[in-house]
């Protein structure tokens, strides 16, 4: 058995494709380097996507109820407790109702109930008035002449 000048005496015949020739690029280093990278780089982008899913869920939602899961989410974050990512989840997959609706509704209802007696008085006032006093805006329009109201608005348009 003779052995070629480029082969080692005691390698073997027929050497495996990623096996290179003193002095060449490895390219199998190379590509496992870049699909290394790739795939950090990837992990990265699906963690922090998954991450920010509740944040996600509540957006255009309640602003109290948005501010507390996104705080939430970020003290996961940084304290890699994932306890507060669930409660987040959590918090943006529930409605939480809101506690001030039924109070305005009965604050308003009582509001209408103490108003509403006065504005009857008032109509009524108001109404009394208006059978009183007499409709003047006829005696108005006879006493001016149609006559002074177009001359009047003729001097003004010369005087501009």
């Amino acid at each position: 058995m003779e052995h070629s000048p480029a082969q080692h005496p005691v390698a073997i015949e027929h050497l495996p494709g990623f096996i290179t020739a003193p002095g060449q690029a490895d390219m199998l280093l190379n590509g496992v380097i870049v699909f290394l990278i790739l795939m950090v780089l990837l992990t990265g982008v699906f963690y922090l996507k998954l991450h920010s899913l509740p944040e996600r869920m509540m957006h255009g939602a309640h602003p109290a109820q948005f501010q507390i899961v996104a705080v939430l989410g970020l003290i996961s974050l940084l304290t890699h407790n994932q306890i507060f990512w669930i409660a987040a989840l959590l918090l943006a997959m529930i409605d939480v109702p809101s506690l001030l609706a039924p109070l305005t509704s009965m604050s308003r209802s009582l509001h209408r109930l103490s108003v509403q007696p006065g504005r009857r008085e008032r109509r009524r006032t108001r109404r009394s008035l208006a059978e009183e006093v007499p409709d003047r805006a006829d005696e108005i329009m006879e006493e001016i002449e149609p006559e002074e109201v177009t001359v009047t608005a003729c001097e003004g348009k010369k005087d501009a």
